[in-house]
């Protein structure tokens, strides 16, 4: 029952563990985390750990492996189903637990799974996931005789986040599930909240027959766009595979991007938080630091990654973070996490009680054109040190660099950005300019910079979006 347990080298990643089901990842996997986190928790004096599961097919044997691991170390487990990640976020703080566990593969394909762990309030994240895998490896585990019990904490999820909404009219809302495991918590939700709700999607399926789970990716919105149009709908909202990242598409069909959508939510937070600090990770376009500026904020750029936004939160007093990808997170009024389904209702809320138009919200930031995130594949040995490379080459020049991380240059075009991927072998770019033209000249800067450290760097995707 503590035999040493040695994982798959590519599944323990900076913010999660992660992998490919039957392949990289294994309920023997499962086991072994709830055996080496265990530890960790009851060495630290912890004694009751909540654990989810999101919709994927391998979710449910994944869980129960995990939770033989959590009780063989002598901890009482705490099993809410199946349900959003934020759910599990929400139990381990309603129940007091000192930790939390969900089975997920967020908006991986169907044959991903993964990890997402919390201690305390906190996420684990870096070399506390490492540490797992050293104490696997040497069985090093606590042992006990522990219990587990099926506890229901939907009602009590849905009732909290509705009793933060202060919308003042009805709205009509199109909400895009993706078939991912919000749907069932997006059912109570809608019934609880005024005005009229189109709901798309909404039965949990694993194999996602409809589109991808990931509102990220704008032809995964092509179902949202149709509902807003055919129904008249004020907003259109949608989520990924667990229910951490939002989506947003205003009346006219329009992407509202993440970084848009923080800058949204700023102007209403800091009106309760006067000078606060506002912090989004690197690949947030300028017009939001601005914004925030220009509002009276404190705006902070931080690395990319929810794990690292959200120790960041906790550091800073922060009410608000956001991150380009959709994660968002209130702290005003809510608990510091990213919880899409949370953001959700914030957002009718906030366009309802304002007599605006999401259309009117978000034009009122300056346009740009920008890219959007391009993936160029780099070897995971080699990723890093072209960063460094160009970093070097850059600071020779004297130019204007930010290397919070990766590199993020201004020039008097606007802004390029090339930093390592801390969850894909691939350097990760973006680039944002005033005008096409200089969209172009910062593009260049970046192929520019990738072919000097030996890199046949392919075009960026098409275009520029508006943004």
């Amino acid at each position: 029952m503590s035999e040493a347990h040695t994982f798959h080298p590519t599944v323990l990643r900076e913010y999660d563990i992660r992998g490919i089901v039957g392949s990289t990842l294994t309920a023997a996997d499962a086991r072994a985390v709830g055996r080496a986190f265990g530890t960790v928790v009851a060495r630290g004096g912890g004694k009751t750990v909540c654990v989810g599961y999101d919709g994927r097919l391998s979710s449910p044997e994944l869980e129960a492996a995990l939770v033989d691991g959590l009780v063989a170390c002598g901890l009482h487990v705490l099993r809410i189903g199946l349900g959003p990640t934020p759910m599990l976020y929400f139990a381990t703080r309603d129940r007091e637990a000192a930790a939390g566990i969900m089975i997920t593969g967020s908006h991986n394909p169907p044959d991903y799974n993964g990890i997402k762990m919390m201690l305390g309030k906190g996420p684990v994240y870096g070399q506390r996931i490492l540490d797992l895998g050293v104490i696997a490896s040497k069985a090093d585990y606590v042992s006990g005789e522990g219990s587990s019990e099926h506890i229901d904490v939907k009602d009590a999820y849905v009732d909290r986040m509705v009793r933060d909404y202060d919308g003042t009219r009805d709205l009509t809302v199109a909400w895009d599930a993706g078939n991912g495991a919000s749907g069932e918590i997006l059912r109570r939700l809608t019934a609880k909240l005024p005005g009229k709700h189109i709901l798309l999607f909404d039965e949990i399926d694993g194999t996602f027959p409809n589109h991808h789970p990931d509102p990220t990716v704008e032809k995964n919105l092509v179902d949202l766009k149709a509902a807003v149009a055919e129904h008249g709908c004020d907003i259109g909202i949608g989520f990924d595979g667990d229910g951490d990242r939002i989506g947003a598409i205003d009346h006219l069909g329009r992407v509202v991007w993440g970084d848009q959508l923080v800058a949204i939510y700023a102007a209403d937070v800091l009106k309760s938080h006067p000078g606060a600090t506002i912090i989004a990770d690197v690949k947030a376009s300028q017009t939001l630091f601005d914004e925030i500026a220009r509002l009276g904020g404190n705006p902070l750029m931080w690395k990319t990654g929810h794990s690292l936004l959200k120790a960041k939160m906790a550091e800073t007093g922060s009410p608000l973070a956001g991150e380009m990808s959709g994660h968002i997170f209130f702290a005003d009024k809510w608990y510091g996490f990213d919880d899409a389904l949370y953001c959700g209702v914030r957002l009718i809320g906030l366009v309802s009680k304002l007599n605006q138009p999401l259309s009117e919200l978000r034009d009122r930031l300056p346009p740009v054109v920008n890219t959007p995130e391009t993936r160029f594949q780099v070897s995971e040995e080699r990723k890093f040190q072209v960063v460094q490379e160009v970093k070097a080459r850059l600071t020779a020049e004297g130019a204007d660099v930010n290397d919070i991380d990766g590199v993020r240059v201004q020039t008097a075009d606007g802004w390029w950005l090339l930093r390592a991927s801390n969850t894909q072998d691939v350097l990760v770019a973006r680039a944002e300019s005033g005008t096409p033209e200089g969209l172009e000249r910062l593009k260049g800067m970046v192929v520019a910079q990738l072919e000097a450290s030996g890199l046949q760097a392919p075009s960026f995707e098409d275009g520029g979006n508006a943004h």
